[in-house]
């Protein structure tokens, strides 16, 4: 089962839940900006900072809420247990698949990520709108996680390949215009998230497969980033590789480097 759509797909088939998770980390206020400017008909915004995260602490950047508070506030935006829910963000879905993971996080099964986000919708010809939704609450249960989690007392761990979704100046320690602290957690490999695209779509599974098979790939696999955003992306894409669950450490390198007791590797 794929856990993408694309485009043409949710223009036909349509979603009883549509989330607009555009956001830049540069200026945390053009998201939203950005969305009521013109976003997909039927869409609800969803801020990084705002509704998938809580105040940054010893977690890192963007920690995430508790499980109940956020399947509460899923409830507030109308998603229903057997909703069908797309997400998306302005291109290529670093944001969007923190969402999809955490509703998979709560036991939801039908979420996709749209495939090239809002630069794909326009691309294929359909329109945006400035409308807004008002959604009704939904009925949602909270349930088993479909998703897998990794604590910081179990790293680094030589058994399992460790892959960062960051770019390589920041895994190697050259430099971090982020986090306080630069390098990675030892032992991991830099898996850069932006190298599962193509054009800015998701390459396809045989492809996906071939990259993660050559990062040495093989077994029990942990995702991390610098805050536990972009990783999910390389846990998708690992899904649709055909590779079993990873494991995500969402604190990630923020929340690693809070404790200076933790070693770091560089280079």
């Amino acid at each position: 089962m794929s856990h993408l759509i694309s485009a043409d797909a949710l223009a036909q088939q349509g979603a009883d839940c549509i989330f607009d998770c555009t956001f830049m980390l540069a200026d945390p206020n053009q998201g939203r900006l950005q969305f009521d400017r013109g976003h997909i008909p039927g869409a609800t915004y969803v801020d990084l900072n705002r509704d998938l995260s809580v105040s940054p602490d010893h977690r890192g950047r963007h920690p995430m809420p508790e499980r109940e508070e956020f399947a509460q506030r899923v409830r507030s935006w109308g998603v229903n247990q057997q909703s069908k829910v797309v997400c998306y963000d302005q291109d290529a879905g670093a944001f969007a698949a923190r969402l999809w993971w955490m509703l998979r996080w709560l036991g939801h099964h039908e979420v996709y990520l749209l495939d090239g986000g809002r630069v794909a919708w326009e691309g294929a010809g359909f329109d945006l709108t400035t409308d807004t939704v008002r959604p009704e609450e939904g009925n949602f249960i909270l349930g088993p996680p479909l998703t897998r989690l990794c604590d910081a007392s179990e790293l680094p761990d030589s058994s399992r390949v460790l892959l960062d979704a960051r770019d390589e100046r920041r895994f190697k320690g050259i430099e971090d215009p982020i986090d306080s602290v630069a390098g990675h957690i030892p032992g991991a490999v830099c898996a850069t998230f932006t190298d599962n695209l193509e054009g800015g779509k998701f390459l396809s599974p045989e492809a996906l497969r071939q990259r993660f098979a050559a990062l040495g790939v093989v077994g029990d696999t942990v995702c991390y980033c610098g805050s536990g955003v972009t990783a999910t992306h390389n846990v998708l894409a690992l899904l649709e590789a055909g590779f079993d669950e990873p494991a995500l450490y969402p604190d990630s390198w923020s929340g690693w480097i809070t404790d200076p007791t933790r070693p770091i590797a560089q280079g």
